[in-house]
Order: structure tokens, then sequence, then C-alpha cells
């Protein structure tokens, strides 16, 4: 078994190095009798995430969900990440660690509101991280919330409105704060382990974690948390039997290999264009709206014939295709419904009591990853782009003497699937490390609390199976011209004179030196820091007029320098790997700010709460940006709430520093559709160059919330919260369908149908970051739960549910033409298309006795119109092979899960639990659409992963 780093790690740690967990283990436990005294003559006041002044009261004019310890126990769910993607109040945008051949692979990042993980301000106790050095879709930095140790949280707090006043930057959509275990004495080993059916996709965790020293007995505490993860991959062939599943021929359910929902491969016929086949097709030089499939023995023009390149020879998958192509589902054979992953993470936490009035603290947290990510092998000609404008890979062909040409004597243009170098694949390792080391205390009647913090993440990629271009040019073509390019890479230079590359069914006389010249590694890295000094203070003032009580009041300064860099990968930045667009940036920023926040109780209940904060960026000036909250409550049992607020969020370095972005993403085109193309009718993958604007203008916001808290019965809670948030300045891409639609585009001239007219395909759009729109959404929020204590000492019964509803989600551009996202597929333009559910709904049915828990948790995602907007003119966005709209009704279908958790003590120091996750077994309903995922929608990965078991055992002592 070959040793990772990460394992490498482990062996040390309690090896030769591993005096230190040892001593760590050997360290004794205090005696707890000192802090669990009887309860303190006075209600504790504690901060609340959205407020720096401590209260009693933990409802808050803005509304807070706060999932604990337990919740996160009786979810079942592996990770905190797992467990907040699973939320309804997340929605589009959102990065799922399955996504692992996105941009972000390897993270994963929450997306409030469905306005981007970008715009929802993760903090680890109350304080900043460094985001992930890779950018979601090459531009929205986010938090990856893989770094936080399970076992060390103590709870989350998710803040649904805007607090840029209290925190700054990101914070439109809301705030998720990890907060971590502070005080905790005693020892705790966690084992689990979980496998999916036929033990594939198998995961283990293992956790470890002490606490010595009672800060009321002893003057101290320190927490220690060491926890390890590992998911093993799950392969979409591993999932066959699972309907449509990961499958790109989707032919059995009613779609057309004309609209490349077929297979790899089809060849549409008299419109000059073909998929890439295992075997190769090659457009006919006497007829260039034509390809013919290289084992195809009966095609026009073949002047040299190859019966070994007969399709069965490569594939047994269903042929059929119209226009004689060769089928493969690509995607089956080599994508991943969910990438291997290893994962070593490390919490420290020390606390001293100085002397009654000082406290000192210190945090670490270390976190390594290792994610290994698998895709469909290349192809010959994926158009590309980078700074130097894009790259017409489209025009690759087999020369007029390459062997395997069946136009030999005359080059030809060829469409093929390098299945003989093998899949693409890549391995990321991501290294985090955040410090924070600082004093509280209080001295004049004044709470204050200061702190110096660290953090940085250090991302790497190497990936395999990438080919280059101008070595791939000139070993299927060796022109003059191709070898006098590829010339300049030693690795080709080195190969014999007139060497070609011999593909499909002869790839087998290929030469391992020819491959290592052709496709060898690639790598790139990406480093993101965050240094902060800040100090807060607050207190209370008595005697104030027109005040029923004391007047709360904070105040605070901070000092943070950021800085990010992404080096592109390896010959990205010339435009010379075949399908890998180029993606780098850098830039650095300071920041300062001064924030206040006053709390004042009046009459009659009411409680108004104000905060302003300024904040100076050295790139793009100062925002000053304010919240008011006010909340009345007439009885103890009923409550009114509302806030306003400002918020703002300032450009990345990937949207206004130096690099650029090359991607690709999915269009129609109006233009030879209208000429009558039909394939051009549907979206296709087209490349995308987009530049960064240093002249951008921070994103802002204004949002409103309106809210109800009700506790009609004893032990019952109700709370419902109207909300809407205005964002403009929104920094986007151009529209991609505006950017075709304005002629920013690159085409191909020579692969053109028998049409008079047509311009040929895109090959690649041409868009910038612009302040481009405002949004605008609004929706409302349901909080209800109930504890009925059951008869006959039968313990408890709960039950919990969470509601969203989105009413609108609507952009403007600055041309005045709109779309309302909420309830479609759209906005296809962020990460995965994804689509905006309307409804998302969480219902937890619980049932405690004893040494009992047994909890049934229910997630529904809405269904989705299968448009890119309401109202889309060009209806619905996937028809059937007979034209009817995609899926039936251009509605993607609702979906349900039901997970069951139990937990049992069978003793004071050992818990057992388990779990069955997607109890019922449900199939994702196809989606044709999304790009996150090969058939099925991304919010639905449990529907593809199927029903998943868990078991593990939790020892305290």
């Amino acid at each position: 078994m070959t040793e990772t780093s990460i394992s490498r790690s482990i062996r040390r740690l309690f090896a030769g190095g591993g005096a230190i967990g040892m001593a760590i283990l050997a360290l004794p436990v205090s005696a707890q009798e000192a802090a669990q005294q009887a309860a303190p003559k006075q209600v504790p006041r504690v901060e609340i995430t959205g407020s720096n002044i401590r209260r009693s009261e933990a409802e808050t004019a803005s509304s807070v969900i706060t999932v604990n310890r337990a919740d996160i126990e009786r979810a079942g769910k592996a990770t905190v990440a797992e467990l907040l993607q699973t939320l309804a109040v997340d929605n589009q945008g959102s990065v799922p660690t399955t996504f692992g051949n996105g941009f972000a692979a390897g993270a994963s990042g929450i997306s409030l509101r469905g306005l981007g993980a970008a715009s929802t301000l993760v903090l680890m106790n109350g304080r900043r991280m460094a985001p992930y050095g890779l950018a979601d879709d090459g531009q929205k930095q986010f938090t990856d919330l893989n770094v936080i140790p399970t076992d060390a949280v103590e709870r989350v707090e998710i803040l649904k409105d805007g607090a840029s006043a209290i925190y700054g930057s990101d914070a439109i959509a809301g705030v998720v704060n990890i907060i971590l275990r502070r005080d905790f004495q005693g020892n705790t080993v966690r084992v689990q382990r979980s496998a999916g059916r036929d033990w594939i996709g198998n995961r283990t965790n293992v956790a470890f974690t002490k606490g010595i020293g009672s800060l009321d007995a002893d003057r101290y505490n320190i927490l220690f948390s060491l926890e390890y993860k590992k998911f093993d991959e799950i392969w979409y062939r591993d999932r066959t039997d699972r309907d449509w599943i990961g499958r790109n021929d989707l032919r059995p359910w009613g779609y057309s290999a004309d609209q490349a929902l077929g297979g790899t491969g089809a060849i549409l016929p008299g419109t000059g264009t073909a998929g890439s086949a295992i075997n190769g097709n090659v457009r006919n030089p006497a007829d260039p709206t034509n390809y013919y499939n290289r084992g195809n023995l009966a095609a026009p023009g073949f002047t040299r014939l190859f019966p070994g390149a007969a399709c069965s020879n490569f594939t047994n998958h269903p042929q059929g295709d119209p226009g004689g192509g060769c089928l493969v589902d690509a995607a089956q054979l080599y994508n991943q419904i969910e990438p291997k992953q290893e994962n070593l993470s490390f919490f420290l936490r020390g606390t001293w009591q100085l002397n009654p009035a000082i406290q000192l603290y210190s945090e670490l947290n270390w976190y390594t990853s290792q994610t290994d990510s698998s895709t469909t092998p290349s192809t010959v000609s994926a158009s590309v782009g980078y700074p130097g404008g894009p790259v017409n890979n489209a025009v690759v062909q087999l020369g007029p003497t390459h062997p395997d040409n069946p136009y030999f004597g005359t080059a030809a243009r060829v469409r093929y699937l390098a299945a003989d170098v093998g899949p693409r694949v890549s391995n990321i390792d991501s290294n985090f490390i955040r410090w924070l080391g600082g004093a509280k205390g209080t001295q004049y009647d004044w709470d204050w609390d200061s702190a110096l913090l660290f953090s940085q993440n250090h991302v790497s990629n190497h990936a395999t199976g990438y080919l280059q271009r101008d070595v791939a040019f000139a070993l299927l073509n060796p022109s003059a011209e191709n070898v006098a390019a590829a010339m300049l890479n030693p690795a080709y230079a080195a190969l014999p004179p007139g060497t070609v590359w011999r593909i499909a069914e002869n790839a087998g006389l290929n030469s391992p030196a020819l491959y290592a010249a052709l496709s060898p590694p690639l790598t790139n890295a990406a480093r993101t820091k965050v240094a902060q000094i800040d100090f807060k203070a607050t207190r209370e003032f008595g005697g104030m007029p027109y005040l029923s009580g004391n007047l709360g009041l904070a105040v605070g300064t901070e000092f943070r320098h950021e800085m990010t860099q992404l080096q592109p990968t390896t010959g990205t930045d010339r435009g010379n790997i075949i399908g890998l667009g180029y993606s780098a940036y850098s830039g650095a920023r300071n920041v300062f700010a001064l924030y206040g926040e006053a709390l004042a109780p009046f009459a009659y209940n009411i409680e108004a709460s104000a905060a302003l904060r300024y904040d100076h960026f050295t790139d793009v000036g100062n925002s000053w940006t304010p919240k008011f909250g006010l909340k009345w409550t007439p009885t103890r049992a009923f409550a009114l709430r509302g806030t306003f607020a400002r918020g703002f969020r300032a450009p990345s370095p990937a949207e206004n520093g130096v690099g650029g972005l090359a991607a690709f993403s999915t269009a129609s085109d109006p233009v030879r559709c209208a000429l009558g193309v039909v394939s051009s009718c549907n979206p296709a993958s087209i490349a995308l160059i987009t530049s960064p604007n240093p002249a951008l203008s921070p994103e802002r916001s204004k949002s409103y919330t309106l809210g109800a808290i009700w506790d009609p019965l004893p032990r019952t809670s109700i709370s419902v919260d109207y909300w809407k948030i205005k964002r403009k300045n929104e920094i986007n891409q151009e529209q991609v369908d505006a950017a075709i639609a304005a002629g920013h585009v690159v085409r191909d001239p020579t692969s053109v149908s028998a049409i008079p007219g047509d311009p040929g395909a895109i090959t690649a759009v041409l868009t910038r970051y612009v302040n481009s729109a405002q949004s605008t959404v609004r929706g409302v929020d349901v909080d209800a739960r109930y504890n009925h204590r059951l008869p006959d000492a039968w313990g408890n019964a709960t039950f919990d549910v969470k509601y969203t509803h989105i009413y609108e989600w609507l952009r403007t551009e600055q041309d005045g033409t709109s779309r309302d996202f909420a309830g479609t597929h759209g906005n296809c333009d962020v990460t995965n298309c994804t689509g905006t559910p309307s409804n998302r709904v969480n219902l937890r049915l619980g049932w405690d006795r004893e040494n009992w828990r047994v909890s049934a948790n229910v997630n529904y995602r809405g269904k989705l119109e299968d448009r890119f907007f309401k109202g889309d003119p060009n209806g619905c966005a996937v028809t059937f092979a007979n034209g009817a709209d995609a899926p039936s009704g251009c509605e993607l279908a609702s979906f349900t899960t039901v997970d069951l958790v139990v937990r049992w003590k069978p003793q004071e120091r050992w818990e057992l639990f388990g779990s069955v996750q997607n109890l019922l077994d449900k199939i994702a309903p196809l989606d044709p659409l999304t790009y996150g995922a090969q058939s099925y929608n991304p919010l639905d990965y449990e529907g593809a992963r199927g029903r998943y078991y868990s078991l593990g055992a939790r020892y305290s002592f």
C-alpha cells in the first residue's frame, strides 16, 4: 500500500515525534466539580453573531439559525460542510466538494440566499479565515468549509441578513460563524465507518479530542482536537443501475445525439460538426460539411480503409448514431460522482486567566487535504483562450502522409477522443493554517477584546492527461510550420524525426517518449493570506434619559492585509494546453476599519439597535455601512422584529487584479440557429475568455427583514421572517448570450454547413468583468420547533421544520432587461448551473428516551422549470429528440430524501451511533442541463450516490 503524506503525518505524530501526542494523552484530567457549581446568581450574557454587544436574550432583531452539537449529531452528516449545504437557506452558487472538476475542486462553500459563496461571510470564532486558494468560477473567492474540525465545533450560528456594518466586506447575504469549543475537560475518541452498496464509496473518520484544566479552578484550559477523514471515490460506472445517473447518452430517455446527449462521438451530417470519437471522426476534404468515422468502410472519398477501426473493437456501447459516429458514454466511463479525498485537521486552543480581569488566549488551526479527481480523456480539438486571445484548436488535422488518415494524400480534420493517453486526472493538495493570539478582559466597566491573526491557504494542483497543442499538432500533421513550433519543446525535439502519433487501433505503436512529450505533467499553485489586528470594547451605561434600561455600546477597529495569487497552469499562459484555458490572478490590499454599535431598550419592551462601520480599501476606496434593528416584545410569548442594513463586497483580485480567465460555458448560437443549423439551437460547450477590470466598484446592497417570533405553547417556538436583498453594481462576466448577440465572439469560418451565409461555429466568447447588473432577491423563512413530553416515561418527541421560499430572484442588466431566476434552472453563468429552487425544506422528527436518540431527517428541494429564466422567449432549455420540451413539461421534478439517525448510550462513557442516508434509495431526477454533475442536479447528490450506511462509536474518559 502506498503511504500518502497525510498518513505519514499521522504515523509521525504518534511515532518518532509521537512524544508530543503521547504527552498530551498522558496529561491529567482536572476534576470538574468546580465547574459544576450551582447556577450563577445572574443570567449570563453572551455575544450573538451579528452583534458585538453581549446580551442575555438569544433572539435579536436579526434572524439567526443556531445549529448546536446535538443538531449536528442528529443530522448524521459526515462534515459540517455537508450539513450546511442541506439547509433551506442555501441555494444556487454553493460549492460542493463533489464537484471534483470545477475551478475550486477540493473545497466546499455555502451560498446564502443564492447570492453566491463570495457574498456569504464565513467566520471562525467571530474572526476571518484565509479564503480558499482557487476561486470559484475563477472569480469568486470563498472560505473552504472543509477546514472546520467537526469534533471541535460547539455550534454554528447563521445570520440570515446583511452584516457588513458589523463585519465588513462580503457579508451581503449573511454570515456563517463556526464557534469552536473553548472550555472542555476530558478525553473523547470517535471512530466512524461509512459505505454504500457493494462497499463502494467507503468513508473513514477518526477523531480524538482532549481538554485539560478548568478556567474556574485552575485558571487555564487547553483543548486539543485531531481528526482524520478519508473518502473513497465513487465512479459513475459504479452506479450503472441508477438509470440516467452519470450517463451522457440519454437516448433511452428520449433525447438525441444531435443535442450532444447521445454519447461522445456523434456525427451531425451536413453541419460540418462532429463529436470526438474513440476511433476518430475525419472530415471529407472535398465536402467540408460532412465527417465520417474512420471505421466506416463505405465512406465517400476514403483512400485507405481501416477494418481495425471498427467501432465494435473499441466499445460494446449501443450504437445507432444516424450520422454514423462511434458512440461511447465517456462520462460514465471516466467521471466520478465523488472524488477521492483524504484530510487531516488539527485544532489547539489555550486559555489562561492571567488575573481576575484579564484572560489570554491562543488558537491554532491546521488542515491538509488531498483530492484526486478524474474526468474524460482529452479531445484534440477543444479550443481555449489565454491573455493573447482565443486559440482555435478546431483546425487540427491528420496530415496527408499520416498512416491513420483515411483520406491519405490530403490533410483532413479529425475529431478524436484520446483514450490512449488516458483520463485527465487532477491531484489537488490544500494546506490551511490559522493562528490567533489575543487577550480580553474588563477595565473601567469596559469589556474589551484584542487579537492578532494570521491565516494562509496554499493549494497546489498536479494534473496529467492533458495534451500540449504544439506537440499534438506536429505529431498529427508534421507540416513544416507545426514541426517548427513543436521543436521549441525539448521532449518533442528529442523524438526521432518524422515521428507521428498513431491513434485508436494503432496507438499501441506509440513509444513512452512520445506520450511524455505529448502529455507531460502540469502544475500550478495558489496562495492566499490574511493578517489582521483588531480591538473592540463594549460596556453598558445606566441612567440614560428616555431608556427603560441600560444602553449597550460597542466600538472597535481593525487593520487587515489580504493577499491572493494564482499561478497559471503550465502552458496555459500561451494557450498551449488543449481544452484547458488560462486562469491566473494576483493582488494585495490593506483594509482599515472603524465601527460602532448601540443597543437601547425603550418603554413598552421596545429594543432598538444601530451600527455603523467605516472601511477603507487601498484598491477600491471607502465604504460607510449602517444597520438598524427594532424588536418589540408586547408579551413574553410574542415579538415583532425588523432590520435594515447596507452591505458591500469589494472586488477580489481575480476580478480587479492582474491576470485573466479562460473557461468553458454552454450557449446556443442564435445566428446559426436562425439560418437553420438545428444543432446550434441547443446549448453547446464554448470557450469563454474574461479579462479583469481594475476600474470595478464594490458591489453594494440594501437588505430588509420583517418578522415575528411566537411561542404559543410551552416548548414551542415559531418564527416567520420576510426578507429582501437588493444588490447593485454586481460584478459579473458579461452575460454569455448578450455577448454573443453583440457579436463579441470568435468563429471558425471553416466549420460551416451547406446553408448559405453560415458563419461557422463559435469557438470563443469574449467578455470581461463589469459592474453590469443589479439583483433583487426576496422571500420568506419559517422556523418552527415543538417538543412534546410523551406519557409513561416514553421520553420526548420533537418536531423541527425550516422552510425557505424565494418569491423572486430578479437580475436586471444595465440596458434595463431583466430575468427572474426563481424556480428556474438559471442562472447558468454561476457555479454548477444548479438552478434556483423556490422552495427548500428541512424537516426533523425526533424521539429521545433515556439513552436513546432517534431522528428522521427529511430534506426537500422544490421543482425547477427547465428554462434559463422565467418567461424565456426561447422556451425550454432542452428538448427531446421529437422536439417536445424536456424533461416532460419542461420541469425538473422535486426531490426528497429521508435520512435515519440512531444514537445509543449503553454506558455513561460509550455511545454507539448509526445512520442511513437516503433511506428510501430515491434516484435523483434527470437533469440534462447542469454541468456540475452528469445528468443529475448537484443539489440531489444523495440521489446519485444511493442509500448510504454509517456506523460509529464514541468513548469518553
